[in-house]
């Protein structure tokens, strides 16, 4: 019986003392993500493009700005900027919007998979500036490929 205390006072003692040891959350920092979540063609044939921000740190983020150079379909299409200003809490993800005039192949080639109902790959390649809660902003190399589809029932808008 003297045994048994003795292993479960053992026990208690090791998890305070490991309790102790913790000095609460750990402060991972990890380089955020940029994809397209949407990309609207406009009537004066500018593009909207939805980004979607994801901070996989462990700690809020300040996202100071976006340059992306945007390839559609194997064609350069522009680059996306923006200034977002926004705070995004840790493991979150946020939208921030950009319009801009795209180059002519990246035009063409999104008309071209609007106009048959297909999907069509991108690539974002560039930075994303970033404060993290309380440090020096920090430039984060980015670089995301997939796919955009149809949004049915929405022309011109691609997901």
């Amino acid at each position: 019986m003297k045994a048994g205390v003795w292993t479960s006072g053992f026990a208690v003692m090791a998890a305070l003392l490991l309790g102790a040891c913790s000095h609460g959350m750990v402060r991972r920092i990890s380089e955020p993500s940029a994809q397209i979540q949407q990309l609207t063609v406009r009537a004066d044939g500018r593009w909207a493009v939805e980004l979607r921000i994801e901070n996989f740190s462990s700690i809020p983020m300040q996202f100071d700005s976006v340059d992306l150079a945007l390839n559609v379909g194997g064609n350069e299409a522009g680059r996306v900027t923006a200034q977002p200003s926004m705070s995004i809490g840790p493991e979150s993800a946020d939208v921030v919007t950009t319009i801009f005039a795209p180059q002519a192949a990246g035009k063409l080639a999104v008309a071209d998979a609007l106009a048959a109902g297909r999907s069509i790959s991108y690539t974002l390649i560039g930075t994303v500036a970033a404060t993290p809660d309380e440090a020096h902003q920090r430039s984060f190399e980015v670089k995301h490929s997939s796919q955009l589809s149809p949004a049915p029932g929405l022309p011109g808008v691609l997901r």
